[in-house]
């Protein structure tokens, strides 16, 4: 996770709230972009309404954030691709286990983006994937006042609901997600997948 920690809570916290300060509408954006937005809106409200709370109980952003972005998300999709091969040597059972302990990580980096939002300004980029495919990205940038403006995506796909879905987050072309694999599988390699997911159960006892 080198580079994407170079970013990680300004871009994700712009790539969550951001682009709400963009004039297009909901209605006038496919349907994967409008998702994006309307959740991201639904997140600013929040925020704004439990301000004084959160200053006094900053945990109560876990909640939030998985009440109001977590539902988007499809993290077994996520799982597997954080763990690649190890995914398929895993039982059921630590599958399953896994799946929750990546969840709350997830939720604990997103928590932490959310309690540090300053206004930061993301522009959508044109939307050029075919939504019949049941695949796309929602692609942006984030504007800086004094460098380049960095590219990111968000990846969603279309559930046998017809419901679209994040499953993975891309900065500067860079994988969110599977850069979490190389030090997964490290530690898998070393101690075992039941160390890897109570080392994780113990980081995520916060957001529990």
């Amino acid at each position: 996770m080198i580079r994407i920690k170079q970013y990680s809570t300004q871009i994700l916290t712009a790539l969550f709230l951001g682009f709400i300060t963009i004039s297009a509408s909901a209605q006038a954006m496919p349907e994967p972009q409008a998702l994006v937005k309307e959740a991201s809106d639904n997140m600013l409200k929040a925020l704004k309404e439990h301000e004084a709370e959160l200053q006094s109980d900053p945990q109560k952003i876990y909640s939030l954030v998985q009440d109001i972005l977590i539902p988007h998300f499809d993290f077994e999709r996520m799982a597997r691709l954080a763990l690649g091969r190890s995914w398929r040597d895993a039982s059921a059972d630590q599958q399953a286990k896994f799946v929750e302990e990546f969840r709350l990580l997830l939720v604990r980096t997103y928590s932490t983006a959310m309690l540090e939002y300053t206004n930061e300004e993301i522009r959508f980029l044109p939307f050029r994937d075919d939504i019949e495919t049941g695949r796309v990205n929602v692609s942006m940038e984030v504007v800086q006042p004094n460098g380049p403006s960095i590219p990111m995506a968000l990846a969603l796909y279309k559930n046998k609901n017809n419901e679209w879905k994040v499953y993975d987050v891309k900065i500067e072309g860079i994988s969110l997600v599977t850069n979490y694999r190389s030090t997964f599988n490290r530690d898998i390699r070393t101690n075992g997948m039941d160390a890897l997911i109570e080392s994780l159960s113990k980081r995520n006892d916060k957001a529990r």
